[in-house]
């Protein structure tokens, strides 16, 4: 099975400032405020949530499409893309605006002064999701991810129409969406994505229960850190499947959008929920142990090791023949 991933697509810039900003400010001058903070570290990282999520995928050779918006400065990162087994061919690339790009300064105590330039992404409500099946071919399945609302609103809209299952991860949008927007982009989902915290505010923003919200979707899986996650339907007792234990955690970015690629890979190879998140958990701690959202080196046999430590020997014989063919 094919997965369309739409959603954001971004550069990160992220710098260390070696001193603690609180000191550079002056309570009695809060209201002009005029500062630089010489940085002495600079990362730049490629991500976006959808470009984070296709990137897995692909890595485990399931030719994801990327659907999102990217700029002018997109000739590097399409090319990356496509060496990690991405198809960037419904990539909307626009002709004035440059790349979402989010530019981070982090001092000594981690307090950060950030800022996010949306850029390109602003036109991703131009894609045509039915205009990219007739040029793809029909996926079995469409990931909408953070974007701008009126994209995300209008892929869902078009899955729909066009019968194909929706999986709805709203994630950092949700601050953002009214009460109707936010019903709208979850109701009929086969797979609905949070962590922790987004589930609360999901159900504030969709003004539903928790058992309304279950009456409506197929399952909502709900990530807990270190505390694994779990899978919950209608009707139906929660599952909870704990998380691949590391004692080394270089940067937590990322490691969400790893479990949905693993999870996802396991839904397209027809995997009971239960065992494909097994994979999305050992997929999103190799993540943990590497700094950067896209970085990580995916070993089969690495993933098989962590799976059998954690879940026991039949669960990682279970996914053996799969993860050998991705290598």
């Amino acid at each position: 099975m094919r997965i369309a991933v739409t959603g954001s697509i971004a550069t990160d810039h992220l710098m260390v400032f070696p001193g603690r900003f609180a000191e550079q400010l002056l309570r009695e001058q809060l209201e002009r405020i005029s500062l630089s903070f010489l940085a002495d570290r600079l990362e730049v990282r490629r991500g976006g949530v959808a470009a984070n999520i296709a990137v897995g995928l692909g890595r485990l050779r399931l030719d994801p499409i990327l659907v999102g918006a990217a700029g002018l400065d997109f000739a590097e990162y399409r090319a990356w893309l496509r060496s990690n087994g991405v198809d960037t061919s419904a990539v909307h690339v626009s002709e004035m605006l440059h790349t979402a790009r989010f530019v981070c300064t982090t001092d000594q105590d981690q307090n950060q002064i950030a800022t996010f330039y949306a850029g390109a992404m602003a036109e991703a409500p131009l894609i045509d999701l039915a205009a990219v099946v007739a040029r793809t071919g029909r996926p079995g399945l469409v990931l909408v991810g953070a974007d701008a609302p009126a994209a995300m609103l209008r892929h869902t809209v078009s899955a729909h129409r066009l019968g194909i299952p929706v999986a709805a991860d709203p994630s950092q949008q949700l601050a953002r969406l009214d009460r109707d927007q936010a019903r709208r982009l979850t109701d009929r989902a086969q797979w609905l994505f949070t962590n922790e915290y987004e589930a609360a505010l999901l159900l504030e923003r969709t003004g539903w229960t928790e058992r309304q919200l279950l009456d409506k979707v197929g399952t909502w899986i709900t990530t807990l850190g270190d505390a694994g996650v779990t899978l919950t339907r209608s009707g139906t007792p929660t599952l909870r499947i704990p998380a691949v234990a590391t004692d080394t955690i270089a940067d937590p970015t990322g490691a969400g959008d790893a479990f949905r690629s693993g999870f996802l890979a396991g839904t397209a190879w027809q995997w009971p929920p239960q065992q494909a998140s097994r994979l999305g958990c050992a997929l999103a701690t190799t993540v943990l142990e590497s700094v950067g959202t896209q970085e990580y080196k995916l070993a089969p046999s690495d993933l098989l090791a962590r799976i059998d430590q954690t879940y026991g020997r039949t669960a990682a014989r279970a996914m053996e023949p799969r993860l050998t063919d991705a290598s």
